[in-house]
């Protein structure tokens, strides 16, 4: 069973910036980001492959949200820069213990544990 922790939620200004991280007690094949905002479902946002860092993003964070690791640390982190109020959701750090393609497409199905999530709240 592997845990995740994430850490760096908070609250920021429109425009702003704010990095998450997420801490794994093991080593699994991918990690990625989701968030949900009050009243809608889950949605990906980033994922990243521990061995090879491929990464993939959703459009509408892409070029704002990279992700990256650092693998001594057993650590993903993502990057939010140029925030906005509809970035505001809860984020959620999961692993994905297999390879395939579900991972990398963002599939909530492919991501077998999850962390307890940090909120995320952008004023405008």
């Amino acid at each position: 069973q592997v845990q995740l922790v994430e850490s760096g939620g908070g609250l920021v200004q429109a425009g702003g910036s704010l990095r998450l991280s997420c801490a794994a007690s093991g080593r699994i094949y991918a990690m990625g980001w989701f968030r949900q905002a009050p009243g809608k479902e889950r949605e990906f946002v980033a994922a990243i492959s521990w061995s090879a860092g491929r990464t993939n993003y959703a459009d509408a964070v892409k070029g704002r949200f990279p992700i990256s690791k650092d693998n001594a640390k057993n650590t993903v982190y993502v990057q939010m820069n140029s925030l906005n109020p509809e970035d505001t959701a809860v984020y959620y750090c999961a692993g994905a213990p297999f390879a395939g393609s579900w991972w990398f497409e963002g599939r909530p199905n492919a991501y077998n544990y999850w962390g307890q999530g940090t909120q995320v709240t952008v004023s405008s």
